[in-house]
């Protein structure tokens, strides 16, 4: 059994577009505004380092070492905090998995965050994530929306 949280939204644009935003324009979605998020070394195939520095409006600085587990290309990729460096095994919380489909004139986006336990899911809950995965979602849905993408 799986402990799933997840945000999902419908965006009036073509997959293309939105595959386009979501991985040539992560830091501009990735995180809740007025935050802001650097992923240095990012490379979109398994088993890439994915490491994230998220910085705060009061200075606040959290790193988030982690690896790449899958990339689909067009479909899907998911992240994991359990493996860091060099194949190098990290106190787990969770794997992250952001997909797209094809969906009416649009795209369905699924964002999951799935949990090794029931207490680190209510623990990633009460920390707030359904507001901050939705506010990255709608982040997501408006520049996909306003056309504010480039062809990468």
């Amino acid at each position: 059994m799986t402990h799933e949280l997840s945000v999902t939204r419908h965006i009036a644009a073509p997959p293309a577009r939105v595959w386009d935003v979501m991985t040539n324009h992560i830091e501009e979605w990735w995180c809740p505004k007025p935050w802001r998020a650097e992923f240095t070394g990012l490379e979109w195939r398994a088993g890439a380092a994915a490491n994230c520095t998220m910085y705060g409006p009061d200075g606040e600085v959290h790193a988030n070492p982690g690896t790449v587990l899958a990339y689909d290309e067009g479909r899907r990729f998911a992240f994991t905090d359990a493996i860091v460096g060099d194949l190098e095994p990290s106190g787990p919380f969770m794997i992250g998995i952001w997909s797209i489909a094809a969906e009416g004139d649009g795209t369905r986006y699924l964002a999951r965050a799935r949990h090794w336990t029931e207490e680190a899911a209510k623990q990633h809950e009460e920390m707030g994530f359904t507001d901050g995965w939705s506010a990255c979602a709608d982040q997501l849905v408006a520049l996909c929306e306003a056309g504010c993408w480039h062809k990468g």
